[in-house]
């Protein structure tokens, strides 16, 4: 593995592709923290099994696992799952896997970001975050990757969406946020992102869903689906927080031009009945720092929006809310050639995301 420091993405000619272009792989992280999983981990491994179980149905799976937990993991997943040892602090492999670029010759090189927990010591959500921020370059090594050094610019997986064809969509709230580059100006952060992901145009939303404690990742209110065309998640209740907020980004979406020069068809995707944390769950999550990291009637940032997109499938969450079954419908026609499959995901939110942020692609070398 070579580590890249004078020169970026851009110049080398490389790109990040659309997660809907194919794959070689999807990357996870078996799930441990005692205060992101309660009561031991026990459901949100089984339903972190099921993630993994229906990507490896269209593409490979490598689950990285801490020592302690390699042999519960090893005979949780299927053998064809490959399971590795990595040490992490938690498990969204989102946020601090490897970004993968790519150029015209299928040649694949990843992206080193810095990683400092969504805020550092400003607003971050746990300290330390040291081995997390160590896994990208785990990670290029393990796969024979080549690795671009930014470990000077906090941004998560989750952060940001391509179309693959020179567009980025991000949320202000998220990327301006004093807890990651507050030393640097929107247009400097822009230029970062171009230079980096191969981007020209940089769609910037003003806001994400209500009370993401990512600062309102961009991956759970808006994902393309292809170029050209985008899912947003949508209330159609007035009084609901999350209908201003949607609507608000709906504007900028229907005023923005993506690289090619087109408007954005936006698809709306309706959200599910607001879902809050009960006592009984809260009561199984140790503290982090002396402090609670949740309240009973706190509530989550559930978004059908927060699906991955593999080679033959869609694998997108669930949450026991009549709104599932019209959710799973509206992916389906969207993604005609790819099987939706829902999974109930509860148990992977009350850790604070849910299926794509504990997902990872690896663009295929085609």
């Amino acid at each position: 593995m070579r580590i890249i420091k004078d020169t970026t993405p851009l110049e080398d000619g490389y790109r990040m592709p659309g997660e809907f272009e194919p794959h070689q792989g999807c990357i996870m992280i078996f799930p441990e923290r005692p205060d992101s999983w309660q009561y031991g981990a026990y459901a949100a491994r089984k339903a972190f099994v099921k993630v993994a179980e229906a990507i490896s149905f269209s593409e490979p799976v490598t689950v990285c696992a801490s020592a302690a937990q390699y042999d519960n993991a090893r005979a949780a997943l299927p053998a064809h799952i490959r399971v590795v040892e990595m040490s992490s602090n938690d498990s969204w492999a989102r946020d601090y896997a490897p970004t993968f670029v790519k150029n015209k010759e299928g040649q694949i090189r990843g992206i080193d970001w810095g990683f400092n927990a969504w805020g550092g010591l400003y607003d971050g959500l746990y300290f330390p975050w040291d081995k997390d921020n160590q896994m990208a370059r785990k990670l290029c090594d393990l796969f024979e990757k080549d690795v671009y050094d930014k470990r000077d610019f906090i941004l998560e997986g989750g952060s940001i969406h391509v179309d693959g064809e020179g567009t980025c969509i991000v949320t202000a709230p998220c990327l301006l946020s004093k807890g990651r580059n507050p030393q640097m100006s929107r247009e400097e952060i822009e230029e970062t992102l171009r230079q980096y992901l191969g981007v020209s145009v940089v769609i910037w939303l003003p806001c994400g869903i209500y009370n993401d404690e990512t600062n309102e990742h961009v991956d759970n209110i808006c994902a393309f689906v292809r170029p050209g065309e985008v899912v947003l998640a949508w209330t159609q209740d007035k009084e609901d927080v999350q209908y201003e907020m949607s609507n608000a980004c709906l504007a900028a979406l229907e005023q923005a031009r993506d690289a090619r020069g087109r408007s954005l068809k936006v698809h709306k995707l309706l959200l599910p009945a607001p879902v809050t944390v009960t006592k009984e769950e809260c009561e199984g999550l140790d503290s982090c720092d002396g402090e609670p990291t949740r309240m009973p009637g706190e509530r989550l940032a559930a978004s059908y929006v927060n699906f991955y997109i593999a080679n033959k499938n869609i694998v997108m969450p669930g949450f026991g809310d009549p709104m599932d079954k019209l959710a799973k419908e509206t992916l389906q026609e969207l993604f005609p050639h790819r099987q939706v499959i829902q999974i109930y995901a509860r148990d992977i939110l009350i850790g604070g995301g849910n299926i794509h942020c504990i997902t990872q692609q690896i663009p295929a070398n085609i």
